[in-house]
Formats: structure tokens, C-alpha cells, sequence
């Protein structure tokens, strides 16, 4: 069966600037896809192709099997909820919900009072219709734009950087309130971020785009745990990049050996190749004095977690890595030993200079 929401190989370029390069991706029906990368990634271009604002000079867009590539945005029945969440300030909550409406053929007052609430009930908000917009705080003014996209019963929802206006405290709160009314209407969602926390906590799956090309979809777990390519493996989550040349066992030699069994293999890369290590803090752990394993090192930076903290250690030997230990495990100058953590995700290896 195909997906609900189908992106086919699209391309776009401005100019002489390729934006996006034979960008596809499926949704699934209710799904939740967040469109993870970092500032001219191409992600804010695919969530306007999907709108119908922009159109791809190359490939196609379906929803359920229908092709929508050269329909206008008001006929694709999207809900959008924008950065800025345009709401009008001397509108009462009800009337800017409401405002979607107005276009709908077929909709009286009673059909649209109803959609109103029901939506307003959707979003937390019941009744709110009657306050003002500067009445309320901007959590409930985002959810108020939430409700206004959802009133018109859209197939796809939207979302543009819908929380990057609120402080973090209250992005927090909001983002669960948003991931909340999402569950509960169950509407297929497509989601552009470029916070990994927001893209991970409100997505099913999260697509990363750099440069306009789609490096992988997948879980969260999946990204973090088994990045398809060196980027995905340094941009999502915390990482260090380690030079190392691969033996015969399967081995990576660095500043020191690090074991076969803590790195996936590598197929077909011959032994003396030059390889990548991207190790996680916690793939990490400092060692007793007399591992021959270990890597000699100094504590430069330490960022307290709580119980846990995150310590820079700079290597005798050239580089840095960042390791996860408890906290008070070491001090800024300290001189310490690092090692595979046999606990810790196993490290990821990549050819050098590849993807």
C-alpha cells in the first residue's frame, strides 16, 4: 500500500541554487514526519512544495494516490500553522478559529459554531471563544493557531517552525500540549524544525535534509543509534570524530586501538583504509591507569547534567573527545585515561571524506 502523503523525487533550484535534489519521502496515514536540518537545508523549501506556495521544477506530489503538484494551495485542503502564528489581534479567539471557515462552501453558523468548539476542545482550549488574543499567553495563542488549521478538517497538517517564538520554558510545556492535540486528531502531520529535541518529541520519524539531499528517515533510536552517514551521525546528538586506519581484524587504530567488537563492520573496506570514528560520550569512559586501551588525556570543559556530567578531554596523542561520566568523576585540568565503554553504543565508522 502507498503512503498517504507521497513526495517523488523532487528538485528545486532558485536561480542557479539547487535547493532540493530528488527529495522522496512517504507519510503514512495519521503519521507524524518531522523535517529535521540545519539552516539552508531545504526543509522550509519541501514544507512549501507540500503547501502548494512553491512548485518543484522536477517530480511529483500525491495525496492518496492523487497527484496535487500543480493544484493551488486553497485547493489541497492543508491546515497550516506558521512560525508567526498571524493571528488578528482584534478578533476574539472564536472569530480568528473561525476565519478559515469563511471560503468553505456549504458551512452556516451552526456548522461553523461546532467546528469552532470542537477544535477549540482539541487543542485544550474550551471555552476560550470569547477572549481576546492578547488576553491569553503565547502558548494558548499557538494552540489557538493549531485550532484555526484544524477547524477547516484538513487531510494534512503543516507545521512551520510552530514553536521557534516562545521561550524555552514554555516551548517545552507547549510542545507537550501540541504533541497532545496531534495524538488525539490523529491527522497526518508534516513538521519543519531545526531543533532535534522538538523534531524527536513530536515526530513518529524524522527526515534529515543538508545541502537538499536526504540523508535518512527513521525513529529516533534509529538516527542516533545507526546513522546512515557521517553527517547524521555529527549533527543528531552529541558525537566525536576520531581519524583512524582500519586493520585486518576489523580493528580501527587511532590514538588508539579500538576493538572490532565495538564498531559496526564497515563492508567491503579494506584493511589500511582511512576511516572515520564517530563515538558517542557515552560510547566512552575513563579508565583505570593501566588499560592498555586507553587514551591519555587532560579535562578541558566539563558541562554539569545533573547527575552526569559531559567532560572535553583533550588526547595527548591530537584530537578531543567528549565523554559522559558521573559527575564529580573528574576535574577541569585533571589528567585521565579514556576508553571504550562496553555499555555505550557501539562507535560508527565512515570512509574518510565520505558522506
Amino acid at each position: 500500500m502507498s503512503a498517504f502523503l507521497t513526495l517523488d523525487t523532487l528538485d528545486k533550484s532558485f536561480g542557479t541554487q539547487a535547493v532540493l535534489r530528488g527529495l522522496s519521502l512517504g507519510v503514512e496515514k495519521g503519521e507524524v514526519l518531522a523535517l529535521l536540518g540545519p539552516s539552508g537545508s531545504g526543509k522550509t523549501t519541501a514544507l512549501r512544495l507540500i503547501a502548494g506556495f512553491e512548485r518543484p521544477d522536477r517530480g511529483r506530489i500525491l495525496v492518496q494516490d492523487e497527484e496535487i503538484t500543480r493544484l493551488p494551495p486553497e485547493r489541497r485542503n492543508f491546515g497550516m500553522v506558521f512560525q508567526h502564528y498571524a493571528l488578528f489581534p482584534h478578533l476574539t479567539v472564536g472569530e480568528n478559529v473561525a476565519f478559515g471557515l469563511a471560503s468553505k462552501d456549504g458551512i452556516g453558523k451552526d456548522e461553523a459554531d461546532r467546528r469552532v468548539a470542537d477544535a477549540l476542545a482539541l487543542v485544550d482550549l474550551p471555552g476560550f471563544a470569547d477572549r481576546r488574543v492578547g488576553e491569553i499567553s503565547g502558548g494558548q495563542q499557538q494552540r489557538v493557531a493549531l485550532a484555526r488549521a484544524l477547524a477547516p478538517e484538513p487531510r494534512v497538517l503543516l507545521l512551520d517552525e510552530p514553536l521557534s517564538n516562545l521561550d524555552p520554558t514554555l516551548r517545552e510545556r507547549t510542545r507537550r500540549e501540541l504533541k497532545r492535540a496531534i495524538q488525539r486528531v490523529g491527522i497526518t502531520t508534516v513538521l519543519v524544525t531545526h531543533e532535534q529535541e522538538e523534531a524527536f518529541h513530536l515526530g513518529d520519524r524524522v527526515a534529515v535534509l543538508q545541502g537538499g539531499i536526504l540523508h535518512q528517515v527513521g525513529t529516533a533510536e534509529e538516527l542516533y543509534e545507526q546513522p546512515a552517514t557521517r553527517f547524521v551521525a555529527t549533527f543528531v546528538g552529541r558525537a566525536s570524530v576520531l581519524p583512524a586506519v582500519l586493520q585486518d581484524d576489523g580493528a580501527a587504530v587511532a590514538t588508539v586501538r579500538w576493538p572490532a567488537e565495538r564498531t559496526p563492520d564497515l563492508a567491503s573496506t579494506p584493511s589500511g583504509e582511512a576511516v572515520d570514528l564517530v563515538i558517542r560520550p557515552e560510547s566512552l569512559a575513563f579508565a583505570p591507569a593501566g588499560d592498555p586501551n586507553a587514551l591519555a588525556g587532560r579535562v578541558t570543559e566539563r558541562r554539569y547534567a545533573g547527575p552526569v556530567t559531559y567532560y572535553q578531554v583533550a588526547l595527548a596523542a591530537g584530537g578531543e573527545v567528549e565523554v559522559l561520566a558521573p559527575s564529580g568523576a573528574a576535574a577541569v585540568g585533571d589528567e585521565v585515561r579514556v576508553a571504550a565503554n562496553a555499555e555505550g553504543p557501539k562507535a560508527r565508522m565512515f570512509r574518510r571524506g565520505g558522506g
